[in-house]
């Protein structure tokens, strides 16, 4: 006796969020990784301070961090909008962006968003506002830059190749 087909609207979830290269799709993206973590960085900070290294920061010198790390992800974004191609995470690529900021790291929008959650985390003075940051960082290693990298092999091969011996992926 055959088994029934499934049609492609009874697949499960599990299976319609994979990728062709065989990771599962995210379901939260990077900014909201972000906001998340920004919400239980001062929401640890303020019912959870495991030590308070310095009272809290005021006045624009506690932002410059911030700054940077917004400006980053700025020129990243544009510089993919100059390229035409998709920003979002696994949406359809259609050029390797080596130029700019990308000389320097391979993920100037990730770097961008650790800087403004270490901006946070120094202007709140407490070790509990840093452990969202660790968080988010382990997060996006795991669930996108990884996964990134096997994505961008698979479609420019020797070309991103190259790019991953001469740049970082951090720093």
């Amino acid at each position: 006796m055959t088994e029934p087909i499934e049609k492609p609207e009874q697949q499960s979830s599990q299976s319609a969020r994979m990728s062709r290269f065989g990771f599962k799709k995210p379901r939260i993206f990077p900014p909201v990784w972000l906001l998340l973590c920004v919400s239980a960085m001062f929401a640890l900070d303020r019912w959870l301070p495991l030590i308070q290294f310095y009272p809290r920061l005021s006045g624009w010198p506690s932002w410059l961090m911030v700054a940077p790390g917004l400006a980053l992800i700025l020129i990243a974004a544009n510089g993919f909008k100059r390229a035409k191609t998709g920003v979002v995470p696994f949406s359809k690529s259609t050029a390797l962006v080596t130029d700019g900021v990308y000389r320097y790291t391979r993920n100037p929008m990730y770097l961008g968003m650790a800087l403004i959650l270490a901006g946070i985390a120094t202007k709140l003075g407490s070790l509990s506002a840093w452990l969202p940051v660790i968080s988010f960082v382990f997060i996006i290693q795991r669930q996108f830059i990884r996964n990134e990298e096997i994505f961008l092999t698979a479609i420019y091969s020797d070309d991103y190749r190259e790019f991953i011996q001469k740049v970082r992926r951090w720093l």
